[in-house]
């Protein structure tokens, strides 16, 4: 199983699941984080920044360590 943080830019891939307590996790849904969601890494900043990511028509800026507890299909380019 892999994790958001490992994708590249311009990969994307299908969340399949999402680990952090509930209050975060709907944080996290109000913005389109859901399982089954397409999700499309745009860019990472240097130095293990933050990640640009897009999910449907929102863009969002997610910590790395954040991203490490989105689970996520095998990438697609």
């Amino acid at each position: 199983m892999s994790n958001l943080a490992a994708l590249k830019p311009g990969q994307s891939a299908t969340i399949t699941g999402m680990r952090f307590e509930r209050a975060f996790a709907f944080r996290l849904a109000a913005m389109g984080f859901r399982i089954g969601k397409r999700v499309q890494v745009i860019r990472g900043a240097r130095f293990a920044g933050p990640l640009h990511v897009r999910i449907g028509s929102t863009d969002i800026m997610l910590r790395r360590n954040e991203a490490r507890h989105i689970d996520i299909a095998p990438p697609t380019e």
